[in-house]
């Protein structure tokens, strides 16, 4: 039999080094399914329940190996479900080749059954390649063309296959005028910026007597440079939410994460310092930098578009982070007064004692930052920690304890519910000996997280480390909404919108055969997770918290605090634990330990 142009795909997508593609089947795109079993287990697929899962696979997969996150779908709905799952790849510029399926060439145009403009649909996501295949020989440029620019630029790529050209035979570009002959191949280059910027750079960091650093994800893989910097500045340094695994939570400087899911500490810093060095950072919430103006700016991106977007850097260096950090080491004098540092220290000490006290506040009946507060002691070597958005991503923001070797990530700019669990199954591909724990809030379950629980039961038996968790927040609310309406609208909790069924997430587990753990009481939580951690089979661990935890921003503001009033004199719902609970945790940070 000849090799068919979906034979060549997956041939051509194996000598890129593609060993998982991430998707769900169908008819659009079944010539690629025929030669991924032709193929003998070179690319392994994983079937997800459902596109947009795959997509955040891929991105995922992406974020956690460091390499190209593959997923694929049929066309029409298969296609456009992708898109939320692509666009998290594109605002936390991961590499991401998605492939997808069309109806045939000849039906183009016709008004077919599943035909869409999936150009246009995809123009956006995937501006930066996005192509149609219409004839055998331009399959490989468009392969190779695609995966280079995903890597090279780290943002998703689209390539579209009739589903009639899948089964063409495969054939060469001739060499004649009007064809190309691609090749495979994609090394990093090396970037740094040129000395005289990094002299620049140089000026103002020493000239600061009050350094703080902010890192995200581009310093993840600098972390020993990041605390060489901070050590010779004297700096305190806070984390932005992709930037958690940066550094280890055990350095006294280090703040935390920043932002309205972050700390006292990193608001602080901020507020006093009066110089700011930014590395690989797309933090997006000005109003918790320095203000304009009361402070110098050095800022380390590898993109020079995400320079001085956020605050008006004196200086921007385009380079890689570690590299970069390395070559600025050199040229940095250590500070004669470690007075800011010391302050900073102290500061950060406080603030684990008052998350302490507030995670053992009386609640009804878990206080939800327990939960993490719980997990962060137990938390194995070489963790994968995934969260959801919504109020869990505040506990696991501010809660867990990060340390080194450790590696956790969430849908960042996209913010998106519901990419916690497939984040987690694809921790399994990416680092399959690593134990993986997804913090999931109870309203990401049921959008479409309890699904992909049956994506777990299917494939852990292959897995090499079978430790994997989803810890559910069990709160029958949709937390981070409701405490938004009260504190950004002054608006009572919206019933109608925000309740959502009380769901048995926990007997579901065991439903489909896999571990179901229920706690109801904060003594059992502990235990609970030590069960969790040593079982043999992936686990789901059901915690029934309290709604009216509000998660607090690290500073509140008078306007906060009259929509809070407002809120309440507008007849809230919840208005007595509502009011309990925010007694009882903005109290903590002056009182400490009473209740």
């Amino acid at each position: 039999m000849s090799q068919t142009v979906s034979d060549f795909i997956v041939q051509r997508l194996h000598q890129w080094g593609v060993r998982h593609i991430f998707g769900y089947p169908g008819d659009g795109i079944n010539g690629v399914f025929g030669a991924m079993n032709r193929a003998g287990g070179k690319i392994g697929f994983v079937q997800a329940r459902h596109e947009e899962m795959a997509a955040f696979m891929a991105t995922a997969y992406a974020k956690f190996s460091g390499e190209l996150g593959v997923c694929i779908a049929t066309s029409g709905p298969g296609a456009s479900h992708l898109v939320t799952g692509l666009y998290d790849a594109l605002l936390d510029h991961q590499p991401v080749l998605a492939i997808v399926g069309q109806q045939a060439r000849n039906a183009l145009g016709g008004h077919y059954q599943q035909e869409l403009d999936l150009l246009s649909m995809f123009k956006d996501v995937a501006g930066a390649y996005v192509m149609q295949a219409s004839s055998p020989a331009q399959v490989r440029h468009l392969i190779d063309r695609a995966v280079r620019i995903a890597l090279a630029r780290r943002t998703p790529t689209v390539i579209i296959l009739p589903n009639d050209l899948q089964e063409e035979p495969y054939e060469d570009p001739p060499r004649e005028h009007g064809t190309l002959h691609s090749g495979i191949g994609y090394s990093p280059p090396s970037i740094t910026p040129r000395e005289a910027d990094l002299d620049r750079a140089a000026e103002v960091l020493n000239a600061g007597k009050k350094v703080a650093m902010l890192v995200g994800a581009g310093a993840l893989h600098a972390t020993d440079e990041v605390i060489a910097v901070a050590e010779r500045l004297s700096a305190g340094c806070a984390k932005a939410l992709l930037g958690k695994a940066a550094l280890p939570d055990d350095l006294p400087w280090v703040t935390g994460s920043i932002g309205l899911l972050g700390t006292e500490p990193s608001y602080n810093m901020m507020m006093e310092c009066d110089t700011l060095l930014m590395v690989g950072s797309a933090f997006p919430y000005a109003e918790f930098l320095p203000k304009e103006g009361s402070a110098r700016g050095v800022q380390i991106d590898i993109d020079a578009s995400m320079l001085s977007i956020r605050f008006p850097m004196e200086v921007g260096l385009v380079g890689d982070a570690a590299e970069t950090l390395r070559a600025l080491l050199a040229r940095l004098a250590p500070k004669a007064d470690d007075a800011w540092r010391r302050g900073i220290e102290d500061d950060v000490a406080r603030w684990w004692k008052t998350l302490d006290d507030r995670a053992h506040q009386p609640a009804a009946p878990v206080n939800p930052q327990l939960v993490t507060w719980e997990l962060s002691p137990r938390l194995p070597d070489r963790a994968v920690i995934t969260s959801d958005s919504g109020s869990c991503a505040n506990w696991f923001a501010r809660d867990l304890k990060m340390r080194r070797g450790m590696t956790a990530s969430l849908s960042g700019g996209l913010a998106s519910m519901g990419a916690a669990v497939p984040y987690a199954l694809a921790a399994k591909y990416a680092q399959p000996d690593r134990p993986v724990i997804a913090l999931v809030g109870d309203g990401a379950m049921q959008m479409n997280n309890m699904a992909e629980l049956i994506t777990a039961a299917k494939y852990w038996r292959t897995w090499r480390d079978p430790r994997f968790i989803v810890c559910v927040f069990n709160n029958e609310d949709l937390n981070q909404v409701t405490w938004e309406q009260r504190i950004i609208n002054g608006d009572p909790k919206f019933e109608a919108s925000q309740r959502i069924p009380d769901v048995s997430y926990s007997r579901f587990a065991e439903l489909i055969g896999l571990t179901g753990i229920f706690v109801d009481s904060p003594e059992l939580l502990g235990p609970a997770w030590e069960q969790a951690l040593a079982s043999e089979m992936p686990v789901v661990l059901e915690v029934k918290t309290d709604p009216e935890v509000p998660p607090l921003p690290p500073h509140i503001t008078l306007q906060q605090a009259k929509n809070f009033s407002l809120a309440l004199m507008k007849g809230d719902p919840n208005e007595s634990g509502m009011i309990k609970g925010a007694a009882r945790q903005m109290f903590e940070s002056i009182l400490p330990g009473r209740q």
